[in-house]
């Protein structure tokens, strides 16, 4: 008998293994959260490692940002702008014209500065400023380029995550701790750059002579501040991503971390306080680190299977999914792998048709199964092609 077809069987495979994989750990290793919702995943695979009230929706505060820099570096990479061009700064953009207690990169009224600096304007001192200038290089207002913001959530399936204005600063913006994980992990695999570039980078001074119109640079004022995320130098293989705080959603952090072959991501949100915040992406992150890696099997070629009355005499097999998934820590140092088949493989077969499972195990056993599908049609063959065949069938049962 054949296997059933397969479209689309990674998410519910993805809930049991995680389910599996957590629940191998013994309930006393799960970290204990304080802030209101948090969710840790595998950066590679996706798998959901812990959750503590992950859909229910809290405001971003300045992980916001995140959302800016993404449309605006999605811009970069399709060529429609740089990193080094100079942007306007309508009087919108000025620190002096932002809301009160708001974060600030320090723009003002004739500066020149370039998107790249606008960029580690949000990324290190998270500045308001900063995500409006940004957003009006993009559109020609704030509110359109808000329309971007929740068209592209919405294009990523992001239910509950929607958008007032960039920067983060008002509590009309919502999103929930897993939606904001699935979010940074395409952030990270769409931008892997500017882990580097933008939100590791510790210190930003602005603005400096250069920003400044010749007349003024004998007295420029440069504010030195520093990157928001404490992780960046209190975790070992933090390089990102993003904090945030407002009053009506307490102290927020998006964070990654790679040790090795292996990166996390951590999203805390509603933490009554910016210590206990850090405390619990720390706890989160070295639980993970400890009992969790990311395995990346090698398949090779997948050797032809015999095909019975078609018009082949061979069927091309292919993996039904990625080869990386998520695996306790001790497990896998050693990998090898094994087929099972639907016996006999009978035409005609359609593509993508489930006819058997790739096993990948170690010395402890069987670590996961993945599905082996057809590579193509395969159409059955002519009369004589299928009775010759039938009847090697009939006389190879007959032999058993």
């Amino acid at each position: 008998m054949l296997f059933p077809p397969v479209r689309n069987i990674l998410p519910p495979l993805a809930i049991i293994y995680s389910l599996f994989i957590t629940l191998s750990l013994s309930a006393q290793t799960i970290p204990d959260i304080a802030s209101r919702a948090a969710v840790l995943m595998d950066a590679e695979t996706g798998m959901v490692l812990f959750t503590k009230n992950p859909d229910e929706p809290i405001p971003p505060a300045s992980l916001t940002k995140l959302m800016t820099i993404h449309l605006a570096l999605q811009e970069v990479n399709a060529g429609r702008a740089s990193l080094d061009e100079i942007v306007d700064l309508p009087a919108e953009s000025w620190a002096v014209n932002q809301l009160p207690r708001s974060s600030l990169m320090y723009l003002a009224e004739g500066q020149i500065v370039s998107l790249r600096e606008l960029i580690l304007g949000m990324a290190i001192p998270s500045g308001n400023d900063a995500a409006v200038a940004v957003a009006l290089r993009f559109s020609p207002t704030v509110e359109d380029f808000v329309d971007r913001m929740n068209a592209e959530a919405n294009r990523l399936g992001l239910k509950e995550t929607r958008f007032v204005e960039p920067s983060g600063i008002d509590e009309n913006n919502m999103t929930t701790a897993m939606e904001f994980a699935s979010f940074c992990r395409e952030y990270i695999n769409r931008h892997p750059e500017s882990l580097r570039d933008f939100h590791s980078v510790m210190e930003l001074a602005y603005p400096r002579m250069d920003n400044v119109a010749p007349p003024l640079r004998s007295t420029v004022a440069t504010w030195r501040q520093r990157n928001h995320n404490p992780l960046l130098t209190g975790f070992d293989g933090t390089d990102g991503l993003k904090t945030g705080y407002i009053d009506e959603a307490g102290y927020n952090i998006a964070l990654t971390a790679r040790r090795q072959d292996t990166r996390f991501i951590a999203v805390l949100l509603g933490a009554g306080a910016a210590r206990r915040r850090d405390a619990d992406g720390q706890k989160l992150l070295s639980w993970a680190f400890e009992n969790f890696k990311t395995l990346r099997p090698d398949f090779g070629d997948i050797e032809p299977v015999r095909l019975w009355k078609g018009k082949a005499k061979f069927a091309e097999l292919v993996p039904g999914e990625a080869p990386e998934f998520t695996a306790p820590a001790d497990r896998g140092n050693n990998l090898w792998l094994s087929t099972e088949i639907a016996d006999p493989l009978i035409a005609p077969l359609p593509a993508n048709y489930r006819v058997g499972n790739l096993i990948i195990s170690d010395e402890q056993g069987e670590l996961r199964r993945i599905p082996l599908l057809t590579a193509q049609e395969y159409e059955e063959g002519n009369f004589f092609k299928r009775v010759w065949d039938s009847l090697r069938l009939f006389l190879k049962k007959r032999s058993r």
